[in-house]
């Protein structure tokens, strides 16, 4: 059976979320049945299939977002947060 797409915000939604220097603080569930972005309450929740084990879920949240706005993932950079569920991206 073939995996669903992925449910995404549009990217404009998304980059409104960083700040002035491009910064993005996302919060990350690993596990997910679904991988999905979401905006709740202001902030960016993502959540992703990948187990937090040798950064996969790091890797499968940075493609995520790469996809969500439209970019190659070597324009994302994960500036904090490489072992915590709250995450901080710089958008380049």
């Amino acid at each position: 059976m073939a995996r669903p797409r992925a449910d995404l915000p549009p990217g404009e939604a998304i980059r409104a979320l960083a700040d002035g220097e491009g910064r993005l603080a996302v919060r990350v569930t690993p596990g997910a049945r679904v991988e999905a972005l979401e905006i709740a309450g202001g902030r960016l929740l993502a959540k992703v299939r990948a187990k937090p084990e040798d950064g996969k879920a790091n890797d499968a949240v940075l493609a995520l977002l790469a996809t969500a706005l439209g970019l190659a993932p070597s324009r994302l950079e994960l500036l904090r947060g490489a072992t915590s569920r709250e995450k901080r991206f710089r958008i380049g």
